[in-house]
């Protein structure tokens, strides 16, 4: 299949450009040819998720591009560091990693990208795409909300593959950048699932856990829900579904943008497969993002994908006037944009008096931050659990938020099961 590209794609190929988008368009085609796309197509957007330092082959790759000149050709927002710049010393992180995390992020903002430093670059109007724009994202639960919640286009884009799209503007004509590959595969119809617990943080976790592991890279189409989700249960389910599974978009009919009716959802074809979704697979999914037999408990950590302004705001109320208990931390990871904001609301002074820290710029899960003391953390990610026991090699327990301010002050895990149970 040969390739098509424009008079552009041929000069940046030819390095009329410069070296970078040289470099960066030849791994695009090579990429595009292997991959069966027929075309490029433009971007308006990139979200570069290889800014996390993991080793040296993603510092050294940023670093060249750097030094080659290159410059990011659409606006451009960067996912999660490797590093909080300003509280890393308050943790166990070591220098060296921290130098290393520092230099990359260096080579990312020469190229003229907006320092955002967060998984969830939606939060910000400045970052948030438009409903159909072209875009090419990468960070998993950011991919999924895109093309889900919002109902921009863009495909998993792996890290190093991002920035080249960035700095090209261009991007492989495949997948879910295309209209006719957008459709629901899997219908998920919820059958007697209580209202109560539909309006629960604690739900839409555990539904996407479900989801992502039924799914897996298939495209799921929720009907039945009795209740409007918010914006951060949607976020919740997605980055759910996008850990356990390999989900990047879901439909559900009548609060997605593409599900307005079960047929727009599937373009009016019949699912694939169809699946009752009730109480007893919900619980046992819910099962298993506990990774404990104990109630000990060091440490809460909320905030992946990074915490919202309305989540801050409803974290606020349940710590005002109280206290953490002494022998547990209380870690909440968030954006410097919504930190910034949620200090201007007075949310931090509550969090602060109660006990708690924040980071943010940066993940748990990818910089060495935690002491080896703490071994058993407790969180209302879904996306948080599942990767806990492999990546951090700690027990984890799931719980709501209410659960996990709870289980904080009372120095070890409590959960409310009211919901679950009736």
């Amino acid at each position: 299949m040969t390739l098509a590209f424009t008079n552009k794609d041929r000069a940046m190929l030819r390095g009329d450009h410069g070296p970078a988008a040289k470099m960066a368009m030849n791994i695009i085609a090579r990429m595009a040819e292997v991959s069966g796309a027929k075309e490029l197509l433009d971007i308006s957007g990139a979200h570069i998720d290889s800014t996390v330092y993991i080793g040296d082959a993603g510092l050294e790759f940023a670093e060249r591009l750097a030094s080659l000149g290159a410059k990011v050709a659409v606006p451009t927002s960067l996912n999660v560091s490797g590093l909080d710049e300003h509280h890393w010393q308050e943790w166990v992180v070591p220098p060296e990693w921290a130098r290393q995390s520092q230099r990359q992020m260096e080579a990312y903002r020469s190229m003229g990208t907006t320092p955002t430093w967060t998984c969830a670059p939606y939060q910000t109007e400045a970052s948030r795409p438009k409903f159909g724009q072209q875009i090419a994202w990468g960070e998993s639960n950011a991919i999924v909300f895109a093309n889900s919640v919002i109902g921009a286009r863009t495909e998993r884009y792996p890290d190093l593959f991002d920035i080249c799209c960035a700095v090209t503007g261009r991007a492989p004509a495949i997948g879910l950048h295309l209209t006719e590959n957008r459709a629901g595969e899997l219908l998920l119809q919820l059958r007697d699932i209580p209202a109560a617990l539909q309006q629960s943080d604690d739900f839409y976790p555990v539904l996407g856990h479900f989801i992502g592991k039924i799914a897996r890279d298939r495209i799921p189409c929720i009907d039945g829900l009795a209740v409007s989700p918010a914006e951060d249960q949607l976020k919740a389910l997605g980055a759910a579904s996008a850990s356990s599974g390999g989900v990047a978009l879901f439909h559900v009919v009548g609060v997605t943008p593409e599900a307005p009716t079960l047929e727009a959802a599937f373009q009016n074809k019949p699912p694939r497969e169809a699946i009752d979704v009730t109480m007893d697979l919900l619980r046992n999914a819910r099962g298993e993002l506990t990774h404990t037999d104990s109630d000990e408990l060091d440490m809460v950590v909320l905030g992946s994908p990074h915490f919202s302004l309305a989540e801050f705001k409803l974290l606020a109320p349940l710590v005002a006037g109280k206290q953490k208990h002494p022998r547990v931390k209380f870690l909440v990871t968030s954006s410097r944009a919504m930190t910034q904001l949620a200090q201007q609301a007075g949310y931090l002074d509550t969090l602060r008096s109660f006990g708690a820290q924040l980071t943010v710029d940066t993940c748990i899960l990818t910089t060495p931050m935690l002491p080896p003391e703490i071994k058993r953390l407790m969180t209302n990610s879904a996306k948080f659990a599942y990767y806990t026991p492999g990546l951090l090699g700690r027990k984890i327990a799931f719980g709501s938020l209410k659960d996990c301010v709870n289980s904080a002050i009372e120095g070890k895990i409590v959960r409310d099961e009211s919901l679950w149970t009736s």
